[in-house]
């Protein structure tokens, strides 16, 4: 499909990993088609005000529980019809697009062999691994800081070899706030712009009086 020098260009929506300790980006991934739609869903953190406990039910505990669900497609079929100029593909469908996803809910072969190792070697307390910061991007002014909740993949069909060569991918993505994070965090900062950002745009809504609803005011 030809485009035209005006066209504006296809911003990708994805994904970025950072080194939790150095703040350096370890790798973006960009979704191949971005996804038709976006299911946010937000939870309050209230204090009280369910059942019978109505003791302080305006209080706030925290920034709202958020999460972000989706699906995206992967598909290689565009690419095999070229064979030549995409080996990649041609061997291994979209197999090596998956393995990418998939690794970030694994961690990685190093840490479990260093793990097992301290294990052998009698290491009575054992840190949990770090995972790296994952950051779900939509667009420049929506950059937040994620734990990737659920995730599952539909293989759709296959070549010869059944490597995969279609699917449907779907996250669930919470988002993580500076309850999770601290404050002093590159994530809990960038959770922080993100909410700032939201404030913004509210801001931008012109006000309306009480006409609009009928009534003259509340007394």
């Amino acid at each position: 499909m030809s485009t035209t020098p005006n066209s504006p260009k296809l911003i990708k929506g994805g994904l970025v990993l950072v080194d939790p300790e150095s703040a350096q980006v370890k790798r973006v991934i960009s979704l191949q088609y971005n996804a038709d739609s976006l299911t946010r869903k937000l939870q309050a953190q209230s204090v009280g005000g369910e059942g019978t406990d109505r003791t302080e039910p305006m209080r706030f505990k925290g920034p709202a529980v958020e999460t972000i669900s989706f699906e995206a497609d992967i598909d290689a079929t565009d690419q095999l019809e070229f064979p030549q100029q995409n080996a990649t593909a041609t061997a291994h469908g979209i197999a090596p697009q998956l393995a990418v996803l998939e690794a970030l809910l694994y961690p990685g072969a190093a840490q479990l062999q260093r793990v097992d190792s301290q294990a052998s070697s009698g290491t009575l307390e054992i840190a949990p691994m770090l995972a790296p910061l994952l950051l779900f991007v939509w667009g420049k002014s929506r950059i937040v800081p994620v734990k990737l909740a659920d995730f599952s993949i539909t293989e759709e069909a296959f070549d010869p070899a059944l490597n995969p060569i279609r699917a449907k991918v779907s996250f669930s993505l919470r988002v993580l706030s500076v309850d999770d994070l601290g404050f002093s965090s590159k994530g809990g900062a960038l959770f922080m712009t993100y909410l700032q950002g939201k404030e913004k745009l509210a801001a931008k809504v012109q006000p309306v009086s009480f006409s609009a609803l009928g009534i003259g005011g509340i007394s």
